[in-house]
Order: C-alpha cells, then structure tokens, then sequence
C-alpha cells in the first residue's frame, strides 16, 4: 500500500500532465439531473464538493465550519485491483471558533480502496474516511433528497451536523456551464445548495456547543478549468437576512487584471436565480490586509460589493482573520477560506448577513491547469 506521500506526489504529478482525448470537458447544453447530479462524475478529471457554513449557539456565540472533498482522476479506466489507484481522494477540515479567536484545520489523502472514499449515488454519500455527508431520504418525497447529515471528527475538534435545503439547486453561469476562461471546454459544471438549515453539535476537545445556523454546498466537475496567466480566484458565498442569497468570483491574472469571466449569481427568496455578468457587478478589495506568518501572503479581509441593478451596496469583512488553510496534498496550496459578515444596503434599506470568503492564489499560483 503507497503512503500518504506517494499519493501526494502522484498528485502533484497528475496535476501538470495533459488532460488526454478521453476526459469529457465542460460544455453549454449540459442537462442536469437531480439527485444523479450531487455525486460523482468519473467521465471528469477534477471535482470538488464544498460545505461551510455559519453557526452559533442558543446564548450567541458564533462559529463557522468547512468541509471539502476533492477528487482528482490518475486514470481514465478502471483499476484491475481495488488498491490501484485510479482517483486521489483529499478533504479538508476546518472549524472557526470566530469569539474564541481560534482556527483549526486538518486535511488527508486516500485512493477509493476498498470503500475508504468516493461519492456514490447508490449509497447517497461523500466520503474520505470516517468524514461523510449522507443525503437522506424523505418518505414522501423519495426523489427530492433535501435532507443530508454531515459528519467529521479530528483529534482536536468534531462537526456533526443535519442540514435540510429550503430551495432548489442552483446551476450557475449560462446553458449549464461556469465558463472560466476563452476556449472549449474551459469551464466547469457548477451547482450549489445555497440555503441549507443547520442543526446539531460541534465539540472543540472536551467542550461540546449544541449549534444551529446556515451552511452552503458548492459542487463543480470539469476537465479544464483555469488557463495559462491566470494565477488565482477570490469566491463569495452570501446569505442575506432577507432570504437571498449570493455567490460572486473574480479571476485574477499574471498582469494583476480580473479575468472577463468573473461572475456571480443572485438567488431571490424563492429559488429563482439571476447571472450576473463582470459588468453588472464590482467586487474590490477595501484595503485591509491580513499576513499570514506561515507563508508570507498577504489576504484581503476586507471587501466591497455593488451591484447597481439590484439596489446593493454593502462591505464583507471578517472577524477571525487567521483563517488560512495549508495544504501540502492540492494545486491550491495555501489559500484563505472563513466566515465572513456583510452590512450595506439594498435599494436605501439595512442589509446584513453571513457567509463564507475564499481567496487563493496569494501565497503561490494555483496549479489546476491540465494542458
């Protein structure tokens, strides 16, 4: 059996070779279905599902959570045996005590193996290990799935939660595809749930917190995704007071612009979804900066937001801002992923809300790139 090491550096390896003729690209007119579509996408070299969310208990103390899984194909076809490795499995772990000015994070590395991680729709489940989420079925709506159970537990901290989706998956970008870059197929299938209830328990050593809140999933496969020149991406994830929600990115580049293809989606109280376009939106950095003593980069924690057709003006920032991950296993490397606070105004009126900032690409560029 090959060591978590090896792993490491076949991925790494796998990272920077060529995507090959075999790999299906992300392309317009992709037909979505759901739940098939929660789950695994072999015929696509990457995809990655992502959980976080903000959470707090009954007497106010807030916390937030991520977990990830990522797989990443070694091969297009099957495996003789159940230890050759056809797709590295990583996740990451992180839990933010945001009053207790604490951070912690945790990642590891595995092969499928003989059941030690996947994403099955047979068994309804994502998985690296003894870290899980478990879509659950409802009695009288067996093919909605809008219940799952999230698990994970670390020597220092664990997170168990029950989530409940209070609005229909969100496809983002145009005709099925998230498109990232100029070409064929530089893109990515992108879904999200972006108003799950939460409930449960999260345990910091021997301290156990009965917490309650919203989380957001984030689900995207592709083959191709970030082109030559493009270093980075900074990705938001809002959850508003007023039931809407938000997800916007910008792609940065080697010359310092924004990638055209940055985009968001607005997401109304019902589940109806809005594309917006670079030009219909503004997201910059205010100038406050975090440094993170680990690896000299130097994070935006603080933003600004305008969205003129939808009456918004309002700033992101953080009140935990050591919230930087190391990951010795990814082409991401280090990045910055944490819970954030929005305050502003929409059409005059308060607006305030919570979610999720991520920022890679400042500590080294990032290697997705399959050419």
């Amino acid at each position: 059996m090959k060591s978590s090491r090896v792993l490491a550096l076949l991925l790494l390896a796998l990272i920077s070779q060529g995507a090959g003729s075999d790999w299906r690209v992300a392309l317009p007119g992709y037909r979505y279905s759901f739940p098939r579509d929660y789950f695994s996408h072999p015929e696509f070299r990457t995809e990655w599902w992502y959980y976080t969310g903000n959470l707090q208990t009954q007497s106010g103390r807030c916390f937030g959570f991520e977990l990830t899984f990522f797989r990443h194909a070694a091969g297009f076809t099957e495996p003789e045996s159940v230890w050759d490795v056809r797709d590295v499995w990583l996740a990451h772990l992180a839990l933010s005590d945001i009053d207790g000015g604490r951070f912690f994070h945790v990642e590891r590395i595995n092969r499928s193996g003989p059941g030690i991680a996947g994403a099955s729709l047979k068994t309804a489940r994502v998985w690296n290990g003894n870290w899980q989420v478990r879509w659950v079925l409802d009695a009288a709506r067996p093919a909605a799935f809008t219940r799952q159970s999230l698990e994970a537990v670390s020597e220092q901290f664990r997170v168990h939660l029950s989530l409940e989706s209070k609005k229909p998956p969100v496809v983002h970008g145009k005709d099925g595809v998230s498109q990232k870059a100029e070409g064929r197929g530089r893109a990515s299938h992108y879904i999200s749930l972006t108003r799950l209830e939460a409930s449960g328990s999260i345990a910091i050593g021997g301290e156990e917190f009965k917490v309650e809140g919203l989380a957001w999933m984030d689900h995207e496969f592709f083959t191709h995704q970030l082109a030559p020149g493009q270093t980075g991406w900074d990705w938001l994830s809002l959850q508003l007071e007023d039931g809407t929600d938000l997800m916007l990115f910008r792609l940065r580049r080697e010359d310092g612009s924004i990638g055209p293809y940055s985009a968001g989606t607005f997401v109304d109280a019902v589940g109806k979804t809005k594309h917006l376009a670079l030009s219909r939106l503004s997201l910059v950095p205010e100038g406050d900066v975090w440094r993170s003593q680990k690896t000299g980069a130097r994070y935006p924690v603080a933003w600004s937001i305008s969205i003129p057709e939808l009456g918004l003006a309002a700033r992101v920032r953080t009140r935990l801002p050591q919230q930087e991950l190391t990951s010795r296993h990814s082409g991401v490397g280090a990045y910055w992923e944490g819970a954030v606070e929005i305050t502003g105004t929409r059409n005059g009126r308060p607006l305030h809300g919570r979610g999720y900032l991520e920022m890679t690409g400042y500590a080294a560029p990032v290697k997705l790139r399959a050419d």
